[in-house]
């Protein structure tokens, strides 16, 4: 049985640490919608991209003592949406005290080739999230607590096969 709590109360309560693994190259369609097509339209950072309640949540987090780190999975050329995402959102959260790590996949084999994307808490939680073709968020499924070892085994590989962001994007980046 899933657990009774829903991804919001999750990130409220976690106690240590909070992991996102992202498998996807477009998220255009589950939040920040105004600020990707700026950010296409070649326009400065919406006021309210730049302050979002993520960045609260994340700097709410870190300025208490918990980790935040998530490792995404791409290959190169970048799609429209990742190079939004890592240009302004990651380096937007990064300020805020999120960590990020890339594994990219570019003519190599993917070490987590089927895996879904999915949040961690403390070892103890999982959120596993759904996406439709199109980038939008279709919602968290909670698998409990005798899947933990299994996510925590996708952590670590994820980990194992990627590079702090700063150092991939000094390389990579545009």
């Amino acid at each position: 049985m899933g657990s009774s709590k829903n991804l919001g109360d999750m990130f409220s309560e976690f106690r240590r640490e909070a992991f996102r693994l992202e498998t996807l190259g477009d998220y255009s369609r589950s939040g920040g919608v105004e600020a990707y097509h700026a950010f296409l339209a070649g326009e400065e950072q919406p006021e309210e991209f730049r302050n979002s309640s993520w960045v609260t949540t994340v700097g709410d987090a870190v300025r208490s003592g918990r980790r935040m780190y998530r490792v995404h999975v791409l290959s190169r050329p970048l799609t429209d949406y990742l190079r939004f995402e890592l240009s302004w959102g990651y380096r937007r959260n990064m300020a805020a005290g999120e960590e990020f790590f890339i594994l990219d996949t570019t003519g190599r084999e993917n070490p987590l080739q089927g895996v879904p994307d999915f949040w961690l808490f403390d070892g103890e939680d999982v959120a596993v999230m759904s996406y439709d073709g199109a980038g939008g968020y279709l919602g968290a499924d909670f698998p409990g607590g005798d899947r933990i070892a299994e996510f925590e085994t996708y952590r670590d590989a994820a980990l194992a096969h990627a590079v702090p962001f700063t150092d991939w994007w000094a390389e990579f980046g545009e």
